[in-house]
């Protein structure tokens, strides 16, 4: 596969420029590290090279009212979303699952999407150290992969997929997940703001950039299939990639949201008969799967 313009671009940057996508200290990773980053040749170190060409972009961004925080976890939870990336983005993935946005006690904290805390810690196995925003709220700390608060929606999905295939691998074999936008939003309160809530203006600008970003990861992993959880998802990849011309099918599943009155009355089983009807769960439970 071609490699997409904005991938090439970042790899022919300098040293410094390589810094300022990183968001860091040049002295907070090794050189090694630096350069396996950026000169890797691997699905993982291309996802992650747009991950951090959409944080450069999200970083000329502004949010007005009724935005008073903004959390970017590809920032200072890099380390663990790294660890997940590395360990679980590989060849030959053909199904990509989308959520729209960290929620405050999922991603926000582990750097995962739908990132429940002991979902990530026991069967996920990720590691690592998190850091903090430059400024949270002081009902929306974060304290990472000590977070003691569960995460509703996470908990469900990855126990979802934690029954059916039981090893990760069963799963990664075949499926990865990826929120379109990092960024959490909080109003003054404390109160979680999707990025549907945003101001026209400023939910188009940060769309337009999370919609290039997505095409750039579809193109990278090569799926023939994205998977939005959720209507929001759902349709804004089908317009991004439609518009794109990235020819993957596009579908949808329930959003797994304790908000969702639905999903409170049987999300699991709603979800195994869609997955069933898009062949996903053949692909999750066939015994060639277990053979490794």
């Amino acid at each position: 596969m071609q490699s997409h313009p904005d991938v090439e671009r970042l790899e022919n940057e300098d040293v410094s420029q390589r810094d300022h996508l990183l968001g860091k200290d040049p002295t907070s990773l090794p050189d090694l590290a630096v350069d396996r980053l950026f000169n890797g040749s691997t699905v993982a170190s291309r996802f992650l090279q747009a991950e951090l060409e959409l944080n450069a972009r999200l970083r000329t961004l502004s949010f007005g009212k009724p935005v008073r925080y903004t959390y970017n976890p590809l920032e200072y939870a890099w380390e663990t979303h790294r660890c997940y990336v590395e360990k679980y983005c590989q060849e030959g993935q053909s199904v990509l699952f989308l959520g729209m946005n960290p929620g405050p006690f999922g991603m926000a904290q582990t750097g995962v999407p739908f990132g429940e805390v002991k979902a990530v810690r026991n069967w996920l196995e990720i590691t690592g150290m998190v850091g903090r925003p430059a400024e949270e709220h002081p009902k929306r700390r974060i304290t990472g992969l000590d977070c003691t608060q569960s995460e509703v929606s996470g908990a469900r999905f990855w126990g979802f997929f934690q029954d059916v295939c039981g090893e990760t691998h069963n799963f990664f074999r075949h499926c990865f997940v990826h929120n379109l936008c990092p960024l959490i939003f909080m109003s003054e309160s404390g109160k979680n703001l999707t990025p549907p809530e945003l101001p026209a203006v400023e939910r188009d600008a940060l769309l337009s950039c999370c919609d290039s970003a997505l095409c750039q990861v579809v193109i990278a992993l090569g799926v023939s299939m994205v998977i939005g959880v959720g209507k929001v998802a759902e349709q804004r990849a089908r317009r991004a990639l439609s518009e794109a011309g990235i020819t993957v099918r596009v579908e949808g599943i329930m959003h797994p949201s304790p908000r969702n009155p639905l999903a409170n009355k049987g999300w699991a089983s709603i979800v195994r008969d869609k997955l069933d009807n898009l062949g996903v769960l053949h692909l999750l439970t066939r015994k060639d799967n277990y053979d490794k």
